[in-house]
């Protein structure tokens, strides 16, 4: 088995795929990428066991054959040679041999045959979604997802799809995240909850792209192909809990203001606050918020005033500034709008400009108990 093949450019596919490796692996064979070559097409795949993701190559060869080599020692070794061909060649003593213009590198190989299967997915749905849109999609929701292992259905992004709207929602019991596309459709209803790992790496490779992604899926498993890639991942087993019911329904008292000034203050205000509860105070009256904060331990405290655009009846609200400065640093608009009904409901944050038509963004945080 013989094959050549430019150094970047299997480089820059590489890199890619090495995302799906875990550092530790529990099966030595994943520490690989399996190479499969069918004449001029170099299938290369990586794979954790949950994710597979594997990217198609054009390559000089007339030769086919199936083996799994060293990926961290290929990486290694490739991302210090120029742009040059390199010729790789199994030898009889099982080694495959790298020749760039000035040497010969040897890494021993395992079988490919070891490598475990991707999944086949039996009757699937599916669904086709601008790459840069999905990209978009995943990093509106993905930082408000859970860490939390005893509830792993709130670790990852629900997907609700249906023929009005494509639906992302992502929720850490403190904080929650929708974001909706009016202007895509799905051909039936459907919903899965996708892991975070597989979610990262969508959104690393499809930021800016304007091919086509299509995802197809379903009970158990989706799968993402779009250029020469495609990535295979298990989906999390549950059932979502019913987000709905949490978004309050009447906010009669609505704030707006500009974003990034509201953004700088909290984070200011927030370095006076208690390390543990991260707790600061947002008291509105009239065009007039008050943003303070208080460290009773350290005697530290902190208060700033803004002007505002506000309507509503006075009212005090405290919030975790974690969570408030996630969301206003996820967001790109100019302006914001809060929307509150009581000081012990979760207040609505929305952006007021800067969405595409049929786009919309809806993040939800809940407050915290405020000691008079």
């Amino acid at each position: 088995m013989r094959f050549i093949v430019s150094s970047t450019y299997l480089l820059k596919n590489l890199q890619v795929l090495g995302g799906v490796i875990n550092s530790s692996n529990t099966l030595p064979i994943l520490d690989n990428f399996l190479f499969d070559l069918q004449k001029t097409k170099l299938t290369v795949s990586a794979s954790d066991l949950e994710s597979t993701m594997s990217s198609e190559l054009e390559v000089e060869s007339d030769a086919e054959g199936l083996i799994a080599v060293p990926a961290k020692l290929l990486l290694d070794t490739l991302k210090t040679f120029p742009e040059q061909p390199l010729t790789f060649t199994v030898e009889d003593n099982n080694t495959i041999e790298i020749s760039s213009n000035h040497g010969k590198y040897a890494l021993a190989y395992a079988d490919g045959n070891e490598f475990p299967k991707a999944v086949e997915l039996a009757n699937p749905s599916s669904t086709v979604i601008l790459g840069d849109v999905l990209a978009t999609a995943i990093s509106k929701t993905i930082f408000a997802a859970g860490n939390d292992d005893l509830r792993p259905v709130m670790s990852g992004v629900f997907f609700q799809f249906s023929p009005e709207k494509l639906t992302f929602v992502s929720t850490d019991a403190h904080k929650l995240v929708k974001y909706e596309r009016e202007d895509l459709k799905a051909s039936e209803v459907a919903e899965f909850i996708m892991p975070k790992k597989p979610l990262n790496l969508l959104k690393g490779i499809l930021a800016g792209s304007e091919s086509d992604v299509t995802i197809e899926y379903n009970e158990s498993n989706a799968k993402f192909t779009f250029d020469n890639t495609e990535l295979i991942c298990r989906l999390i087993d549950g059932k979502y809990p019913n987000y709905e019911a949490v978004i309050p329904k009447e906010n009669p008292n609505k704030l707006t203001i500009a974003r990034n000034q509201f953004l700088s203050s909290v984070r200011r205000v927030s370095i006076f606050s208690n390390k543990t509860t991260h707790q600061i105070r947002l008291k509105i009256a009239g065009a007039e918020l008050n943003i303070s904060a208080e460290d009773v331990d350290y005697s530290n405290k902190a208060e700033e005033r803004l002007t505002c655009d506000y309507q509503g009846d006075d009212m005090q609200i405290g919030f975790n500034s974690r969570f408030l400065l996630e969301m206003l640093g996820n967001l790109s608009s100019d302006d914001v709008s809060l929307e509150m009904s009581l000081p012990n409901r979760a207040g609505i944050l929305t952006p007021t400009d800067g969405l595409d038509e049929g786009e919309k963004v809806t993040m939800l945080v809940m407050p915290v108990m405020l000691n008079n």
